[in-house]
């Protein structure tokens, strides 16, 4: 089947491509809200689009392909709010508030498809790193780094700690998804807990 825009002017063809694609993201964000993602088909997103199915495969091969494309945007518009973390406070304080506005930035994504995702199906874990979530990570791991070479971060390997922080945070927040009522603050007073508590045990760490 010929893709919808095939016969499109360049320039309105590429307009095409950035709304169809965005289109697809849309319609594929609240099929996975009301059907869940195992139950869900890539006919089912297709459906709601109103796009050809061949128009489809122009941007993704399979759900697996347009949920990490969901998460990747997630993850790039994430990564400024960390970026202007970084100058406030101490360490203490840019765990507190990086996991602050992570739970409160999940919650809000997920208002539309994940807060209505049937209780108790398994959270949905896209493989491989992205240069989306390697951007993340490069921040948090840069944060750290600043405050060590400051004085008011743990002595400790960065790259480890930056994944400890992160896997924590991604863990904790795919359950408080889960819970009704969604409470942020009571995951990321959790998650600030177990960080700058399990960083006090560290050989080496300040007092």
């Amino acid at each position: 089947m010929m893709a919808d825009d095939a016969f499109l002017p360049a320039g309105k063809r590429e307009l095409t491509k950035v709304q169809n694609r965005l289109a697809i993201l849309d319609a594929a964000r609240e099929v996975f809200g009301e059907l869940g993602y195992e139950t869900a088909t890539v006919r089912d997103i297709i459906r709601r689009t109103g796009l050809a199915a061949g128009t489809f495969y122009n941007y993704f091969r399979s759900k697996e392909e347009v949920f990490a494309a969901l998460s990747d945007d997630g993850a790039r518009r994430f990564a400024p709010i960390l970026k202007a973390l970084r100058s406030k406070g101490n360490f203490d304080t840019f765990v507190r508030e990086a996991l602050v506005a992570y739970f409160e930035f999940i919650a809000d994504e997920h208002t539309s498809w994940a807060a209505r995702r049937p209780a108790g199906e398994p959270v949905i874990l896209v493989q491989g790193e992205t240069p989306e979530m390697a951007a993340v990570f490069a921040e948090v791991k840069d944060a750290i780094e600043d405050a060590i070479q400051r004085g008011h971060g743990p002595i400790a390997d960065s790259e480890y700690l930056a994944a400890a922080c992160i896997g924590i945070a991604r863990e904790v927040g795919d359950k408080m998804l889960m819970r009704r009522p969604i409470d942020t603050a009571a995951a990321a007073d959790f998650a600030v807990s177990l960080i700058l508590n399990g960083l006090r045990g560290l050989p080496g760490d300040r007092p």
